[in-house]
């Protein structure tokens, strides 16, 4: 049926021809200068010309001709029968010089048409014909079977070979590689990433080739790559090279376009190319042997084309957001699918980008579509010369929309610049469908009912900055653990062990009745007093000076724990003396004694002195309760003082929460946040840093800095950064896992031990510093139920507290055991993030002698496991380890 339509195809085609004249000229496009070549004047039409004119100008010389030739062909189509003649003038020239030369046009008549062939062009060598292997009688191209491009053997015969000079070297199966030899021929040699360029690969030759076999083409490593280009005969023209003549094939082409920046290597092609070789004779024999015997054999020679290298730079930085990939010269078109839309109706919005370049490797555009627009996959379609986008979409909602202009880049090689492609900015109006409307009740009007479904996400950042009281501290201070941590500790036990003896002291005291008497004194004699007081006001002397001299003995008798047998002058002033009393005080005391004794037993009429006597006795009492006080209050300001001191001496001097200059850089850094300058609010957050403060607040808005500006290896760091300070940090560990989840190197973790893993997320509930705290609070409450357990008489509040204290002491131990924890984590430098953009892992720390493990990119975390010289010592959490040099990386 093929075979059919085909030949009616071919017979419609030559009966179009028929019915037209046409003068066309047949010649080789090269010739040598000393070959003879045909030029032949093809006359088609419905008859023989009646005339024919020609003559070949100055360049050549006719050798021989015209020779004239006739074809006559008659067709019958459906009955039609249709005639037709062809015919041929054939001259033999040789060329004077040599040059570039145009062939004459010739003139024909054919039934009073006048027919012109068009100007020839023929390029003349100045290379001999014979030593290229060209006859000099054949046309301008030739042909051989391809078959054997697969890798089996083709036949076939190349014409325009097989002068016996011209193989004079093949004779004895030597084909010198000037006579056949490939070439792969790029179209540039010098591009950017993703400029195409074009490939051929062609086969040079002046021999007699048969066939060919094992072909092996290049691979192209670092190259995109489409064959456009397979034929499957072998066409071979003439071509000057090097002002040789040549027959010419090509055996393939493609289109080529670079992935990657630097010197691209293009693997050689081989070939092997089976030539036919003239045989010697041995013998003589009859003349006729070499008309019926065929002198020629067979060889095979395997020819390569050499490799070619081209030289592939790097796309210029700054290409803008909306850049695709495309490199050449393109246009783009935007519009919509349909005219009208209704809710729930599919439609697409279609992209059609055209022009020359690396089409086939043109990315998709994205193109903002309102958020009631539900989207689907993009389709792609690729034409001859263009690239089509479809980007499906189904309006949800009524109203009138907007699909904001479309921007497209791409680099354009001619101008080495980026250019953008703009669409225009399509309105689009949504009438509501039918099915939008709830059916009508009677009485009530319908409304719209309304598609109820989850809100889903527009699109995914990071939280924003911390702005509350960054709460600033030294670097490397911690208070868990440290000096001011264990010195509290200790001062909680010291008081303790205070409380306690002062209690048992009370306690003591209140059950001593010297001590009872010793406070009572001064509230005797001063009861004395007022009774004497009255007996003074009474006028009665003898009742005032034994009440007077009741009270003063009593007073001293309890004051100072003196017997009845001891009260004498010389008892007295020994307790006085032993007590620290001057003499003064004790020879008052003693003379005012010696006066109430004397006024009991003398009375005399005299009572001027009586008042004068009360007002002494208060006065020396006074004076020594006073003086007994003032040691007491000595001691208990000894001890006061020396609790002081060494609290003093433990408590550090108050720091301020940050000087002013942080105080100002770190708001000047959420102003420049806020209004988007990340570089001026990273400058001020780092000069924090750089003054020696640190908090978790600050390394978190450090990491958004980072990351707003690209650098997602140092945003990681800062994350980590601000974790180790406060694990309770849920910004900062959200951010970090969005972070990770933009690097490059997907690592499978290995498993952790349960128990390990619980371990660690209730250590990093609270930072170290707050575990620390509780840690003083529970042994305070622990201390204080102790207190109870030792000096209550409750039996039921001494086992409360026995239970309290128990509960106290195990929580207080997982509180401490929790902050150590934390500060020997935060202390040690055992992790790291690889901050180049790629990083070799090697197997030794030596450059000459180790080899490549593997590569790591910017942004992964490693474990550090030992240093030496400029070599990091790294485990990856799957446990592979590797060697990779400091400047790689960055401890935290």
């Amino acid at each position: 049926m093929k075979r059919l339509i085909t030949n009616i195809l071919f017979l419609l085609t030559a009966a179009l021809a028929m019915g037209q004249n046409s003068l066309k000229v047949q010649a080789p496009e090269i010739v040598a200068l000393d070959e003879r070549f045909n030029v032949t004047f093809v006359i088609s039409g419905r008859a023989e010309p009646s005339s024919f004119d020609w003559v070949p100008g100055d360049g050549f010389q006719l050798v021989w001709g015209p020779q004239k030739g006739s074809y006559h062909q008659r067709t019958i189509i459906n009955g039609k029968s249709e005639s037709s003649t062809q015919t041929t003038y054939t001259y033999v020239l040789m060329p004077k010089s040599a040059g570039k030369f145009i062939i004459p046009a010739a003139k024909a008549k054919v039934k009073g048409e006048t027919l012109t062939s068009e100007p020839f062009s023929i390029e003349v060598v100045a290379s001999s014909a014979g030593k290229s292997g060209l006859s000099g009688h054949q046309g301008s191209s030739g042909s051989a079977n391809s078959s054997g491009m697969s890798g089996a053997s083709g036949s076939g015969n190349a014409s325009g070979s097989g002068s016996s000079s011209g193989s004079r070297a093949a004779a004895t199966g030597d084909i010198d590689n000037s006579d056949l030899f490939m070439r792969l021929n790029v179209s540039k040699s010098s591009v950017v990433v993703g400029e195409s360029l074009t490939a051929t690969l062609k086969l040079y030759q002046r021999v007699n080739i048969s066939g060919f076999e094992d072909a092996r083409f290049p691979s192209f490593n670092g190259f995109w790559s489409q064959q456009i280009q397979a034929p499957t005969n072998i066409e071979f023209r003439r071509e000057n090279v090097d002002g040789q003549i040549y027959n010419t094939a090509v055996l393939r082409s493609w289109t080529l376009i670079p992935q990657k920046s630097g010197k691209l290597v293009i693997d050689p092609a081989e070939l092997v190319c089976q030539i036919n070789v003239r045989t010697p004779r041995t013998q003589v024999g009859s003349i006729f042997d070499s008309f019926f015997q065929d002198d020629y054999h067979t060889v095979r020679k395997r020819v390569s084309s050499p490799a070619v290298t081209i030289a592939v730079s790097a796309l210029p930085s700054g290409a803008p957001d909306s850049f695709g990939g495309g490199v050449g010269n393109f246009k783009m078109s935007v519009s919509l699918s349909k005219d009208s839309l209704k809710t729930h109706d599919a439609a697409s919005l279609k992209v059609v980008i055209s022009g020359k370049g690396n089409l086939a490797l043109l990315e998709a555009p994205k193109p903002a579509f309102p958020h009631d627009f539900e989207t689907y996959d993009v389709k792609i379609t690729d034409g001859a010369s263009s690239r089509t986008f479809e980007f499906p979409f189904i309006p949800r909602s009524s109203g009138d929309f907007v699909l904001p202009a479309l921007q497209y880049t791409y680099y354009d090689v001619s101008s080495r610049t980026y250019v953008t492609l703009s669409g225009p900015e399509i309105a689009v109006y949504v009438e509501r469908s039918e099915n939008d409307a709830l059916q009508p009740v009677q009485g009530v009007p319908s409304v719209q009912a309304p598609a109820r479904k989850d809100v889903k996400d527009l699109a995914n950042d990071i939280r924003f900055i911390h702005t509350s009281d960054p709460h600033f501290s030294r670097q490397g201070h911690l208070f868990a653990g440290s000096l001011l941590f264990w010195l509290l500790f200790a001062l909680l036990l010291i008081l303790a062990i205070c409380i306690w003896f002062i209690v048992r002291a009370v306690l003591r005291s209140r059950s001593d009745v010297v001590s009872r008497r010793n406070r009572a004194a001064a509230r005797m004699a001063t009861k004395r007093l007022s009774t004497a007081r009255q007996f003074l006001d009474k006028g009665l002397v003898t009742a005032f000076y034994e009440e007077l001299h009741r009270a003063l003995l009593g007073f001293v008798s309890d004051k100072f724990n003196i017997d009845a047998a001891d009260m004498s002058h010389d008892g007295i002033s020994a307790r006085f003396v032993d007590a620290g009393l001057d003499q003064k005080c004790t020879s008052s005391f003693l003379e005012l004694l010696d006066a109430c004794e004397f006024a009991r037993y003398a009375p005399s009429s005299d009572n001027s002195s009586m008042a004068q006597h009360y007002h002494s006795a208060m006065d020396i009492i006074t004076l020594i309760d006073n003086n007994m006080h003032r040691k007491t209050q000595n001691r208990t300001l000894v001890v006061t003082a020396l609790l002081a001191a060494m609290s003093a001496s433990i408590l550090p001097p108050a720091e301020a929460r940050a000087d002013g200059r942080a105080d100002s850089l770190w708001n000047a850094g959420l102003s420049a946040y806020s209004e988007g300058r990340w570089e001026e609010a990273l400058q001020d957050w780092k000069a924090v840093e750089a003054l020696g403060m640190e908090s978790p607040h600050l390394y978190y808005n450090i990491g958004n800095a980072f990351f707003k500006l690209s650098d997602l290896s140092h945003s990681i760091l800062y994350y980590e950064k601000a974790l180790k300070l406060d694990p309770s940090d849920r910004d900062a560990r959200y951010n970090l896992e969005y972070a990770s989840s933009m690097t490059r190197d997907r690592i499978e973790s290995v498993p952790e031990f349960i128990l390990a893993q619980w371990w660690k997320h209730f250590c990093y509930l609270m930072s170290s510093g707050t575990w620390a705290v509780f840690t003083l609070v529970l042994l305070a409450l622990m201390l204080a139920c102790l207190l109870l357990i030792l000096l209550s008489r409750s039996c039921g509040l001494r086992r409360l507290s026995l239970a309290s204290g128990a509960v106290s002491l195990v929580l207080m131990i997982l509180c401490l055991s929790c902050s150590l924890y934390q500060r020997s984590r935060l202390e040690s430098l055992d992790r790291a993030v690889v901050t180049a953009t790629v990083a070799p892992v090697k197997s030794s720390p030596a450059i000459a002698s180790s080899t490549d493990l593997f590569v790591l990119h910017e942004g992964t975390r490693v474990d550090v496991v030992e240093s030496a010289g400029l070599w990091y010592s790294i485990k990856l959490s799957d446990g592979r380890r590797g060697w990779l040099e400091k400047s790689n990386l960055e401890l935290f």
